[in-house]
């Protein structure tokens, strides 16, 4: 059995086009979903947004009715 090494990625820097440079970034909620939360990256010097991800969730969302 393959043993998993990453389980998820957290970005230190991106490329910003605005700075035209890649900067350190800032992570940021931006939606609750169903299937995981959205995230959104932020340059940390001119706060425009560079990327997103989305994290799954590790156990399945249950509703009661």
């Amino acid at each position: 059995m393959a043993r998993q090494q990453f389980d998820q990625f957290e970005a230190s820097s991106l490329f910003c086009p605005r700075c035209r440079a890649a900067m350190p970034v800032r992570k940021r909620l931006l939606l609750v979903l169903p299937e995981g939360d959205k995230y959104e990256y932020l340059c940390a010097r001119c706060a425009s947004p560079v990327g997103s991800k989305v994290e799954r969730a590790a156990q399945e969302l249950k509703l009661l009715v």
